[in-house]
């Protein structure tokens, strides 16, 4: 049974690093790169859909980024879609490719995405923290119900804990490489 509680509590502190992993691809590096686009959504013919399923995205260089329509006439819908994104994206079109140049961050910008980044990460560590203390109470309760020992409940504990303490480290680490990321010129 606790051997559950532990399977459990490490599979929802799995999908909470990778929650995070995938928030931070949408803050923006130097770099261009295609999942910086993933979230703006474009009319396409009265519905609203993903850009991913009207155009396709490559990143040309390190700094551009290319969105090429799949329709020609979808080509000022997309451009019109990047420009309201609200991310400071000023999109140059050039026939059917529209063509996406990452402006340089400055240092003051950088400063406010690292502050965002540590948000996040703050964030996934309090649903790791609230995982264990789920966990533990529920191993509480099976001691309660008599189902394990006084001892199997403190090794429990201890268990939890160190799994708790290993995906605390792993945020630390997903926080570190986009900071590196962040800071890099």
């Amino acid at each position: 049974m606790l051997n559950d509680l532990k399977k459990d509590a490490e599979t929802r502190m799995k999908k909470s690093i990778e929650s995070l992993r995938h928030d931070l691809t949408k803050i923006r590096t130097g770099r261009a790169h295609t999942s910086l686009l993933d979230h703006i959504m474009v009319d396409y013919y009265g519905s609203n859909v993903p850009i991913t399923q009207v155009a396709n995205l490559t990143a040309s260089d390190a700094r551009t980024l290319s969105v090429t329509p799949w329709e020609k006439k979808m080509v000022p819908v997309v451009e019109k879609a990047i420009l309201n994104s609200g991310m400071g994206l000023n999109p140059v079109t050039s026939g059917d490719i529209i063509r996406v140049p990452l402006p340089a961050l400055t240092e003051e910008r950088r400063r406010e995405l690292i502050k965002i980044v540590r948000g996040e990460g703050e964030g996934t560590k309090v649903a790791i923290r609230n995982i264990r203390r789920d966990v533990l109470a529920d191993a509480k309760s099976l001691l309660k119900d008599k189902a394990i020992t006084e001892d199997e409940e403190h090794r429990g504990q201890e268990d939890i804990q160190k799994i708790t303490d290993k995906y605390i480290a792993e945020v630390d680490k997903v926080l570190g490489e986009k900071e590196k990321d962040l800071m890099e010129i």
